[in-house]
């Protein structure tokens, strides 16, 4: 029987009808999952020309109901497949067109067509002719008890197609960028598309995809569950980028673009996201009362879901180009010689990769720095890098950054962390204060071991040991150098308690002027009682080399002991006062002091009154001390000593060595 759709001929060919073959065989098959089909088979037979006379799309769905004929194909713009799947926003199968795209490579389509009817299966045929798309003819109506539901839909009388259209790489690859993400979206279910049995291999087309279930609870307790799938394809699959919101069916509710629409770093990606909250949405809200209870972009578990998705897919976007393009960019780089040459011992290397780890994650954060750049420009900029990195100014990178580009949170927040003083720099600055210490030490040496007949304690060794008050314990603040009592309270007031006025003294010692008092300002636990804490304060007398320590230098230090004890400002019985004097050699006085303490468990300790306590070194005890330490610091450095003994020894630092004349040269002539 002849049937007449709502609409003529020439209306339905200026509605948007499908131009193109590929185009009008997707449309063909999305009706096929649009009727549940599970499979779907393109068919045809080829003659010794390549000809054909035939293409048959073959599903497994559930049928075309003669009972709707009239409402599907009856009317054109108002068919029942108003949820159809999709991808672009050329909606599949909506408003009726999809049927129609045939007359793009057919004369003439016909449907044959089984469906369940009250526990039978209805079988009949629709025809629609090129000619007269408005025209629709129903026959052939037969009934079975059983048989399997589905359509066929038949085209023939074909023009500008052979056989090499869809045996043709470039159908096939069309077909798995259509279809590649609602079969991958279906796997469990076995849902496959083939031509002719064979199926469309879409899995070449996708680098890497992952799935995870997000549980988002709203202000009622109720839990709302979604799959999300992130696919990144090898290529672009169409112009834009989105996150596809599907519902229980796996029909699409809405789409959104994804924030990385603007890139030229071929992140190529989708995110489909799965659950019944899409089942009732529209993104934006509508006056209309048939949506005035739809779900919208405004709802909070919405936006809790779309927080999710960016921090997720920001993180796919970095590993991408972290393992990708920046990848390709080092290559490129240690191709071109841009990088510095570092030595190959292990701290070297370690330092070179730290540097491209940073110029990696530039990059990820804003390729653009990097566009553009001639030849000697790459070299300059990743030199200044390097040069940053090996300094305590590396943290500083992120502000010259945003000065060039604008970041988000998400780019700062991940340049922050690579920038952070990592283990690397932590060592890179380890080897260079242990430079600077053996360099000084080595100084020292000179000064009180082979030019001593001409060493002074105020106008050599002072000098020093006031830019390098290390030797005496870490942490600790110089408050003053060789200033009488008075400036040294003020001063030592105003860095422990921030008291800006200038302090009197009453006793007549107040003149003295030690020559280093240091004082530390963060406490320490007092050991006797967990509830206080203790203040450390350092106090040193320094002698000239040819001078021996006797009681005469005891005496002295000893007397800045009493002085302390006695001015109220310094007595607290929570600071604790440890007093040093330091020269080339002890007497036996002092030795009979060491033995006398012995008890105590300190070395070079020769008086102790309460948390006063006194003790004379000689400068090679001092060196001693220093040696064990560091070399102790060395040793629990995560790099190989020899390494790190080569990076010193370029420095001109050697460790346990005696000082070369060419030192001893540079300190006399200084």
């Amino acid at each position: 029987m002849k049937n007449k759709a709502s609409i003529n001929n020439n209306s339905i060919d200026s509605a948007g009808i499908p131009k193109d073959y590929k185009e009008a065989i997707a449309e063909l098959i999305w009706n096929g999952f649009d009727a549940k089909a599970t499979k779907i088979d393109v068919l045809f037979e080829s003659n010794e020309i390549d000809s054909i006379e035939s293409i048959t799309i073959s599903d497994n769905g559930e049928g075309i109901k003669y009972e709707t004929l009239q409402e599907t194909f009856g009317s054109f713009l108002d068919s029942q497949k108003r949820n159809s799947y999709q991808r672009s926003s050329y909606i599949k199968g909506k408003k009726g067109k999809g049927r129609y795209s045939f007359s793009a490579l057919a004369g003439k389509a016909t449907w044959h067509t089984s469906y369940k009817k009250d526990n039978k299966v209805l079988v009949y045929d629709i025809v629609i002719s090129k000619n007269s798309k408005d025209v629709y003819e129903d026959s052939n109506k037969r009934i079975f008890d059983d048989k399997p539901t589905g359509t066929d839909v038949i085209l023939t009388e074909l023009f500008n197609v052979t056989a090499y259209s869809f045996n043709s790489d470039e159908f096939k690859l069309f077909l798995a960028k259509e279809f590649g993400w609602f079969l991958l979206l279906n796997n469990k279910n076995n849902y496959t598309l083939s031509i002719n049995g064979e199926n469309i291999d879409y899995q070449y087309i996708i680098s890497e995809s992952e799935s995870k279930e997000l549980i988002i609870e709203d202000k009622e307790n109720l839990k709302h569950k979604f799959l999300i799938t992130y696919v990144r394809w090898n290529e672009s699959i169409g112009d834009k980028y989105y996150y596809y919101f599907l519902n229980n069916e796996k029909i699409e509710s809405a789409k959104k673009l994804t924030s990385y629409n603007n890139n030229a770093i071929e992140f190529h990606h989708s995110v489909y996201i799965e659950s019944p909250f899409f089942d009732e949405f529209e993104m934006n809200k509508s006056d209309s009362d048939s949506n005035l209870f739809k779900k919208n972009q405004t709802h909070p578990v919405f936006k809790v879901l779309i927080k999710d998705l960016n921090e997720f897919l920001f993180r796919k976007q970095k590993d991408f180009v972290r393992e990708n393009a920046a990848n390709d960019l080092v290559i490129k780089y240690e191709t071109r010689g841009v990088f510095p040459k570092f030595a190959k011992n292990e701290y070297a290397q370690a330092r070179k990769k730290d540097l491209i780890k940073v110029v990696k994650e530039l990059y990820c954060v804003q390729p653009k720095i990097f566009k553009g750049l001639k030849a000697e420009q790459e070299v300059t900029f990743v030199g200044f890098l390097n040069l940053l990195l090996d300094t305590d100014e590396r943290e500083n990178i992120l502000t010259i950054i945003e000065n060039v580009t604008r970041l988000t949170s998400e780019e700062r927040k991940e340049l922050v962390e690579v920038l952070k003083k990592t283990g690397l720099s932590r060592i890179t600055n380890t080897i260079k204060l242990l430079e600077d210490r053996f360099k000084t030490v080595e100084y020292l040496k000179a000064l009180v071991f082979d030019l001593k007949k001409f060493t002074t304690e105020r106008d050599h060794i002072q000098k020093i040991i006031e830019n390098n008050y290390w030797l005496f314990g870490e942490q600790f603040h110089l408050t003053s150098a060789d200033k009488n009592f008075q400036e040294l309270l003020s001063n030592y007031l105003y860095f422990i308690d921030g008291i800006e006025e200038k302090q009197n003294i009453q006793s007549y010692e107040w003149k003295r002027r030690p020559d280093i008092f240091l004082c530390r300002k963060h406490n320490i636990p007092d050991a006797s009682d967990i509830e206080y804490s203790i203040e450390q304060n350092i106090m040193v007398e320094l002698k000239r080399p040819t001078v021996t320590i006797t009681k005469k230098e005891f005496r002295q230090i000893d007397d800045y002991l009493d002085f302390i004890l006695k001015e109220d400002r310094f007595n607290s019985q929570l600071r604790e006062w440890k007093f040093y004097v330091l020269s080339n050699k002890v007497d036996d006085y002092i030795e009979k002091q060491y033995e006398a303490f012995k008890d105590k468990g300190k070395r070079f300790l020769v008086q102790q009154a309460g948390k006063y306590e006194i003790y004379a070194l000689t400068w090679d005890d001092l060196f001693k001390t220093f040696e064990i330490k560091h070399n102790y610091l060395l040793n629990k450095l995560d790099f190989d000593k020899k390494s790190i003994q080569e990076e010193l020894n370029i420095n001109g630092v050697k460790l346990s060595t005696s000082i070369s004349d060419k030192i001893s040269s540079n300190i006399i002539s200084a």
